[in-house]
């Protein structure tokens, strides 16, 4: 993350927005209004067309949990998903501080780059947190009281959490969440890959969105405008330097009195 981040994440704000409208350039500082205006015009219009359009689309209200995935290609797979279907946060919790996410950018063509990645040690202490933010904590799980996805309202707040691929959702993860879901399966085998899972989910729940609110992208004005200054500071390490220069201009300009 390039713009600087909420403090714990704000546990006294519901909404999950883990940015300040600031960018930190050594002793200066830069807002988002001012980091695109630095940037920006440096970018070739398409390129900058497209971050826009990506910035609308994206939303916080959905998701994405991985729960002690233990093949990082499976992990970087789910989050190509998040990416391509408009999810901007992801959490991925091990509970085996030797097993922590490495990323994998030939499965993942990048997508990490463009999410937000949250590492956590234990369900616990991740629950915790998303629910401090409205989340509802729905867990991916085979059983007789699994809801079907196709029967939730996905404009609620809602957090995706799938599990390891060969022992599924940890006990302590079912235990602490707010209700287990599946895909209804129509075949012989009653499971699917544990990305391929990730992503069926993922994609009915912007679909649903879609159907109930219009769209699936919900930042307002001032939280688009934000994660567009952090896209633009991602998008190649000359953004940074570029910023750099301009927050130097900006140190050595002569105060304007107001009249």
């Amino acid at each position: 993350m390039k713009m600087e981040r909420r403090s714990g994440m704000d546990i006294h704000s519901k909404r999950w927005f883990p940015y300040l409208d600031r960018f930190k350039c050594g002793s200066e500082s830069l807002s988002s209004r001012e980091v695109i205006e630095a940037v920006a015009p440096v970018l070739m219009e398409e390129r900058k067309e497209r971050l826009k359009r990506v910035v609308r689309n994206r939303s916080y209200s959905v998701c994405l949990v991985v729960e002690g995935l233990c093949d990082f290609g499976n992990v970087s797979a789910t989050f190509r998903s998040a990416d391509a279907l408009g999810l901007q946060s992801v959490h991925v919790v091990s509970c085996d501080s030797s097993k922590r996410y490495r990323e994998n950018r030939h499965v993942s063509m990048g997508a990490e780059k463009w999410l937000d990645i949250e590492l956590w040690n234990s369900p616990k202490e991740c629950f915790k947190v998303l629910k401090s933010h409205g989340y509802r904590i729905a867990t991916t799980h085979v059983g007789m009281d699994a809801v079907s996805i196709y029967d939730m309202d996905w404009s609620r707040p809602t957090a995706i959490v799938v599990g390891n691929e060969n022992r599924g959702i940890s006990d302590e993860a079912l235990e602490l969440s707010d209700l287990h879901c599946s895909i209804p399966m129509k075949g012989m085998v009653d499971s699917f890959n544990v990305s391929v899972a990730a992503g069926i989910v993922m994609h009915h729940a912007v679909c649903d969105r879609t159907v109930r609110l219009g769209c699936h992208g919900d930042l307002n004005e001032d939280e688009s405008q934000i994660l567009l200054a952090e896209f633009l500071l991602r998008h190649n390490n000359s953004s940074i330097s570029i910023a750099n220069e301009y927050a130097k201009r900006k140190a050595h300009m002569p105060l304007i009195p107001r009249l």
